[in-house]
């Protein structure tokens, strides 16, 4: 395999983009995501055992084995989901808790694998311990979502599914221009790639902005991905100067257009909150909340007095009842 030479903001004959410093196009690595590949290593010599084993001995060696892999193939999935769940402001906790399974089968395959004849309470506790120490191993699997209160259900649902789809069309284009085999190509789409996180993360965080980025998770990255791998096509032949600055030129265009969408949503977000103070102030000065002081100044509640909305009002009439008449 030929050598790549890296490119970024500050080596010589960059670009000056920076590339991103996270993408949605690959699986997200969890810090623990090495730990699964030595476990099922450690499990080796239940395989190597079971050929000198009798016929039963070896069965139980190799089923043993079995299990211990596939539950560290759940483990890894796990991990990788939890490293997605863990990146994003918003998200649903995992359909599976492949982390939960997997310990489930590794404990099962480690006491199938230690069993012996007339000692099946000791394999059993045997596998309950390898139960417990994958847990402290790997941890447990996010169980409920954060960051969704409130947020309709269904609503939801639908931005993940075209959040799911603009991923894979970020992931095709990543493809196409690792295929070329510039590392400042594949930098300046990744910056690109980042830049549309952004938009996710908004529609992540508030699913009712998804008609007003409906196009951008749909039409647009499709696009995208569609010029891509034609310019791929192309340039893979040619390495034609002008069609590479056709496609840069491009891919600023489409990457402004979708810096300037999420400043828009999230300036929505900012006028809907201001709107919402300001309803909720003049509602307090109706319900005489924040009554005017004999020297003119504004009462200041603290926790104490605003416990409940009789209490202030209760206190509203107490303040005022000691006015001069």
């Amino acid at each position: 395999m030929m050598a790549q030479r890296y490119g970024g903001r500050h080596s010589p004959d960059s670009s000056g983009h920076d590339p991103a410093q996270r993408l949605t196009t690959g699986a997200r690595l969890h810090r623990l995501s090495s730990r699964p590949k030595w476990v099922t290593i450690a499990a080796v010599p239940f395989l190597f055992s079971a050929f000198f084993q009798p016929p039963v001995g070896m069965v139980m060696n190799l089923a043993g084995f079995g299990l211990i892999a596939a539950g560290m193939w759940l483990t890894r999935d796990g991990l990788a989901a939890q490293a997605a769940y863990d990146a994003r402001p918003t998200a649903r906790a995992p359909a599976i808790p492949r982390k939960l399974f997997g310990g489930v089968l590794a404990g099962l395959g480690l006491g199938l694998g230690a069993a012996e004849p007339g000692a099946i309470a000791g394999a059993a506790l045997i596998g309950i311990a390898g139960f417990a120490l994958h847990l402290l191993a790997f941890g447990a699997d996010p169980m409920k979502a954060k960051g969704m209160d409130g947020t309709d259900d269904f609503q939801a649902d639908r931005a993940a599914r075209m959040i799911e789809d603009g991923e894979a069309h970020l992931s095709q284009m990543l493809e196409a221009i690792r295929r070329i085999g510039d590392r400042r190509l594949e930098a300046r789409v990744m910056s690109f790639a980042a830049t549309v996180e952004d938009l996710f993360d908004q529609v992540r965080s508030d699913p009712r902005d998804l008609s007003a980025a409906r196009r951008y998770l749909g039409v647009y990255l499709q696009g995208a991905r569609d010029a891509t791998r034609k310019f791929g096509n192309i340039y893979a032949r040619s390495r034609d100067a002008q069609t590479r600055s056709a496609y840069e030129a491009f891919l600023d265009d489409l990457e402004n257009d979708f810096k300037a969408r999420s400043e828009k949503l999230l300036d929505g977000d900012r006028d809907d909150l201001t709107i919402e103070i300001s309803v909720l102030r003049e509602r307090l000065q109706r319900e005489g909340v924040r009554p005017a002081r004999d020297d003119g100044e504004t009462a200041q509640l603290t926790s104490e007095d605003a416990r409940t909305m009789d209490d202030l009002l209760s206190r509203n009439e107490t303040l005022h009842s000691r006015k001069p008449r």
